[in-house]
């Protein structure tokens, strides 16, 4: 028999065992590793990313989580101290700015200068960069980039040469990845988080490529962020005062000396949501006296009850300030009832204080009601707007409101300078439709009692004017985004008042959801699809499908719908034929066309008085489209706002003669009948005659002879308005 040996133990246990702990050593160590790699990358989150990191920053903020911590992380300007010998002993503030000139640079600027450094600020129009960044004096400077990001994620005109050669050079396997390795420097990028795919990418790909050519980061990138409902301070202001501050820090410290990583001096918790309201304010005494200095354009209408200031601030940076503790208190009461699951409100304290600034009574959390011009000036006896020539309203008793300040659109002729919250959906706590209309008649009424006694009101209007019958659903905003806004319009019409409601186009549902009211607007600000979106800045990014989309939803309403054409020189008037095909689409029964209002110089909109049509062009322009389109005719025009009407023959040119006006008797008596049993109707059935005086060609050019025309010593700027 033969005899079985057993083998030995090491060759049968412990060889493999060997193997398989050998195995785990490795696993475990290379497991540990990315942890710690992963706790860095995530300490160091402002650092220059490289490889994965880099493709991450031009994704969609849907497929790049660690964007959105990027916007999270404490940007207070501190970090290491620098590798270099000692600190510098000069300062450049370099800026890339839309309209050629930064109030965040010259803010900056007043401070550095005040702890005796030598600084300047330069315009990245006029720099040579490599005179500038490269040579031996570019060791001690300090170089602080302030660039925002414009639309579709581009650089402003100033920095687009810097910006192309910078990336040239980051990505030219020909140029040395030290070719910057003498320069400190740190960038602070203006955005804005509802563009989520190019939110701030600009201030980061410099932050980016900078630090890939060898220049150490003196202090993280800052982003500041105009979107208030995300902004990790509350404003775009307070960002780059923390951001900023922490520079200054830096340059006080000791050399050689190691800054609390968080960048948070002496402990303080700044980076938490109740620590971060407790900053003190440095910068407020010199912030102040640089806006006081700044051009403002002002409604200068003698009618107007106070100057309202549009000043000409940041590229998508908006000056909104906090002054006071009453409203950091409120903030960080705000900041606790959203911890707690609690629905935010619309209306955060700095747009609270920016909007009633510009004369809007706010009611509740996210509406507001102004006094128009036009209201002003027909209590006076001075004429109406272009909706009394048009269709018979009385400008005296019309109140111009909005359910809700928010809007899809930045459009770049917006009156409002974009001081209004933006967003593509409804998120904020709602208020009732009966406090919203309760609170715009009570403040409507006392802004109009404020006129007892003014020269020139006429007594008979001022009593009219306290109980208003039209309401203009276009202040600013997007009414239709309210989720009410039927019992809305049901209210008003239930109290004798008609409704004309202007919506941007970007939100068809809605539209088709609408029940009826006097005359509905929409917007067609372009007629294709790139000159809508340089234009109208809109954030959905199906705006072109949705805008389409909204005008067949118009074409099935049975009421008044009107096409609203903004014309601005060099930018969409040569559009004839696109917009004839628009107008097929929605067949809407009037067209207005208006020259663009000039606002004045703005963070949103680089439009100048070259871009504001004659009338003779509106005109022209007019006329032409009306021979690409088959059935509508020029009705009317208003010359004193620049603006003509066209309208459908088939339906309003009756007996030789316009029909334009609105029976507004009529109107209600077939909103009564509807709302008992749904009984519908159509525009034709509470039309009404239109004057001779209104008509386009009239020797009166759409100014109501029974008004007394008044001219301005100076021609001003108008900024107001519907």
């Amino acid at each position: 028999m033969m005899k079985v040996v057993q083998p030995p133990l090491i060759g049968s246990f412990f060889l493999p065992s060997l193997g398989l702990a050998v195995l785990s050593l490795i696993v475990g160590y290379w497991v540990t590793r990315k942890k710690k790699d992963n706790i860095k990358s995530e300490l160091d989150i402002n650092e220059s990313p490289s490889g994965l990191e880099n493709e991450l920053y031009s994704m969609p903020a849907t497929e790049n989580p660690k964007r959105k911590k990027k916007k999270h992380v404490c940007n207070c300007g501190s970090t290491q101290a620098s590798n270099f010998e000692k600190h510098p002993s000069r300062i450049k503030i370099m800026y890339g700015t839309l309209m050629g000139k930064s109030k965040f640079a010259e803010m900056l600027l007043g401070h550095v200068a005040e702890d005796g450094m030598e600084v300047s600020a330069i315009n990245l129009k006029e720099c040579d960069s490599e005179d500038n960044f490269v040579g031996s004096d570019a060791k001690d400077t300090l170089f602080i980039f302030i660039v925002s990001t414009y639309a579709e994620g581009s650089p402003p005109d100033d920095a687009q040469w810097f910006y192309k050669w910078l990336e040239d050079s980051a990505f030219d396997f020909r140029v040395p990845k030290t070719l910057l390795a003498d320069v400190r420097f740190s960038v602070f990028g203006l955005g804005n988080s509802l563009y989520s795919e190019n939110y701030n990418v600009i201030g980061r790909n410099i932050d980016n490529w900078l630090s890939q050519l060898g220049a150490e980061r003196y202090a993280p990138l800052g982003l500041g962020d105009e979107n208030v409902a995300e902004s990790l301070h509350g404003n775009i202001e307070a960002d780059f005062d923390h951001w900023s501050e922490g520079i200054l820090n830096l340059l006080k410290q000791p050399q050689h000396t190691t800054v609390n990583k968080s960048g948070c001096s002496k402990g303080n918790d700044c980076c938490s949501k109740k620590g971060k309201k407790k900053i003190t304010n440095k910068f407020q005494k010199k912030k102040n006296n640089i806006l006081e200095e700044a051009d403002v354009t002002y409604d200068t209408d003698s009618d107007s009850d106070s100057n309202e200031p549009v000043l000409d601030l940041e590229d998508l940076g908006s000056f909104v300030r906090v002054e006071n503790k009453a409203v950091e208190d409120s903030e960080e009461e705000e900041e606790i009832n959203v911890e707690n699951g609690e629905t935010r409100e619309m209306l955060t304290p700095q747009l609270r204080e920016s909007l009633t600034k510009q004369g809007y009574r706010l009611i509740g959390t996210h509406s507001g009601v102004k006094l128009c011009r036009w209201t002003k000036a027909m209590l006076r006896g001075r004429g109406g707007c272009y909706k009394h020539t048009f269709y018979g309203i009385e400008s005296h008793r019309c109140m111009e409101t909005t359910p809700s300040l928010a809007c899809a659109n930045k459009c770049v002729f917006c009156w409002r300078h974009h001081s209004n919250p933006v967003g593509t959906e409804w998120r904020w706590k709602m208020d009732p439709a009966e406090l919203i209309l309760e609170g715009a008649l009570e403040q409507h009424t006392k802004m109009i009692n404020q006129f007892k006694g003014v020269p020139g009101v006429q007594p008979n209007r001022l009593v009219e004017g306290m109980s208003p019958v039209h309401c203009a659903l276009s202040l600013v905003g997007e009414p239709i985004m309210y989720p009410e806004i039927n019992r809305f319009l049901r209210m008003l019409h239930e109290k004798k008042i008609s409704s004309f409601l202007v919506t941007n186009a970007q939100f068809p549902e809605a539209i088709r959801q609408l029940e009826p009211c006097t005359q509905l607007y929409v917007s067609v600000d372009a007629s294709t699809k790139d000159s809508l979106k340089r234009i109208d800045r809109p954030l959905f990014k199906d705006f072109w499908e949705r805008f389409l989309d909204s005008l067949r939803a118009l074409s099935a309403k049975g009421q008044r719908t009107v096409y609203r054409l903004t014309l601005v020189k060099a930018w969409n008037v040569e559009e004839l034929e696109s917009y004839a095909n628009l107008v097929k689409l929605g067949e809407p029964d009037f067209i207005e066309i208006k020259g663009v209002t000039f606002c004045g110089t703005s963070k949103a909109s680089t439009l100048t008085m070259e871009n504001i049509p004659w009338h003779h062009e509106v005109v022209t322009f007019g006329e032409k489209i009306c021979t690409y389109l088959e059935g509508y005719g020029l009705a009317a025009e208003h010359e004193h706002s620049n603006c003509i009407l066209l309208a459908k023959r088939s339906k309003f040119f009756r007996d030789g003669r316009w029909n334009t006006w609105i029976d507004y008797d009529k109107f209600h008596q077939l909103m009564l009948e509807y709302y008992l049993s749904g009984a519908s109707f159509t525009s034709e059935d509470y039309m009404a005659s239109t004057p001779d005086w209104a008509m386009f060609g009239s020797p009166e050019h759409g100014f109501d002879p029974l008004e007394n025309r008044w001219h301005r010593k100076q021609p001003k700027k108008d900024i107001s308005g519907c």
